[in-house]
């Protein structure tokens, strides 16, 4: 079943694997997009910006879209056997609502090199087009799991040899930990935070401080501060 993606940057990153462009839409000049789709031999279909529009639901299409086959979902053993060091790390969201969170906690899970992201089948936020946008072209390269019960693969992957640590504001400062094991971060539920029964498999609960008047960070960014301050020892001394 096939997917419209729209913006500059994702139709680019899909470019990179022809295999997966079925079609592309384009109501603007582009000659280094129509000699890819061409050398390719990927249809190439010129629309008016209206029609662009009427075909994604959004004005912020940048002149270009494609149609591309549905991104591939991975298994929790794909995720946890082909991890990129030492030690590894997954990134599990809780009933995470909002594409523009999602897509951001991509596109900082690719920058750190993380071994993938986990969320839940129903109740969440999928690979759709408004996250691919955000994402910049990382729903394409970070690998994402779909399960049905969080509680039960945090139960897994500590069998696996993972701790799993928990983004809470009752927490201990997320610096006080060292993160050289196998981690998973838990970020929860733009409003409701971690449920309770995902909660309590937390081996450690962390916390961002907090000197202003605003008692909590969005919860994208959240994770993007946590995900360097796990990989800092890993990657980036």
């Amino acid at each position: 079943m096939a997917q419209l993606m729209y913006g500059k940057n994702v139709v680019k990153q899909m470019l990179k694997n022809p295999s997966k462009v079925d079609c592309v839409y384009l109501c603007i000049q582009d000659p280094q997009i129509e000699a890819e789709c061409a050398k390719n031999r990927i249809k190439v279909k010129h629309v008016s910006r209206n029609d662009l529009k009427k075909m994604t639901g959004s004005d912020n299409h940048q002149g270009i879209a494609a149609e591309v086959q549905e991104y591939r979902l991975y298994t929790l053993d794909d995720l946890v056997n082909e991890r990129h060091s030492d030690y590894g790390f997954l990134i599990l969201l809780d009933e995470l609502e909002d594409p523009h969170n999602l897509g951001a906690v991509l596109r900082t899970a690719d920058a750190v090199g993380a071994d993938g992201v986990i969320f839940k089948k129903t109740h969440a936020v999928g690979l759709t087009p408004a996250v691919a946008k955000v994402s910049a072209g990382a729903i394409d390269t970070v690998k994402c799991a779909s399960v049905t019960n969080l509680a039960r693969t945090a139960e897994e992957l500590k069998k696996k040899g993972y701790w799993i640590v928990g983004a809470d504001m009752d927490g201990q400062d997320y610096r006080s930990l060292k993160y050289d094991f196998n981690t998973v971060l838990v970020i929860g539920n733009e409003g409701k935070g971690i449920s309770r029964l995902l909660r309590e498999k937390c081996d450690y609960l962390v916390s961002l401080p907090m000197r202003g008047k605003i008692s909590s960070l969005n919860a994208a960014v959240s994770a993007g501060i946590l995900m360097y301050q796990i990989t800092d020892g890993r990657f980036f001394r």
